[in-house]
């Protein structure tokens, strides 16, 4: 269950999104579902245009799932994952689990590594080992 991080979204005919004052209603998921997206691409240096060919979409539609503006579909999202050669069980992995308001610093921590290519994860896991070192000592 999503809980409070799955907010509704509110969409017209056209798909824009609707307006209440200046606020728009976008859901968090399809925010974070879209960063994932983007993290995985651009760590396996696709461009959007790259990943729209290879999951035959088009790159503006791609550009949209990633920005979390498109609720894209179960079908669509398997495309997309496919296409980076991934699994949509590692897509979805720890989406959804935080429950609670209180910060889940573990996840966070997933999140912001996530969004690295695999270089700039080694070098902040090395960074974190000497941190570690200098705290025990």
């Amino acid at each position: 269950m999503l809980g409070n991080h799955f907010n509704a979204v509110c969409l017209m005919k056209n798909d824009s999104p609707v307006k209440k004052g200046t606020v728009q209603i976008m859901s968090d998921f399809a925010k974070i579902l879209g960063q994932r997206i983007r993290n995985y691409r651009t760590s396996k240096g696709l461009s959007q245009e790259k990943l729209a060919e290879l999951s035959g979409f088009h790159p503006t539609y791609i550009g949209q799932v990633e920005r979390g503006e498109k609720n894209a579909t179960v079908d669509s999202v398997q495309k997309i994952s496919a296409a980076l050669g991934i699994s949509l069980s590692k897509l979805f992995e720890k989406l959804g689990a935080q429950e609670t308001e209180a910060r889940n610093i573990p996840l966070e921590c997933y999140e912001f590594l996530s969004a690295k290519t695999k270089e700039e994860q080694e070098h902040i896991y090395t960074i974190l080992l000497e941190i570690d070192k200098y705290k025990n000592k």
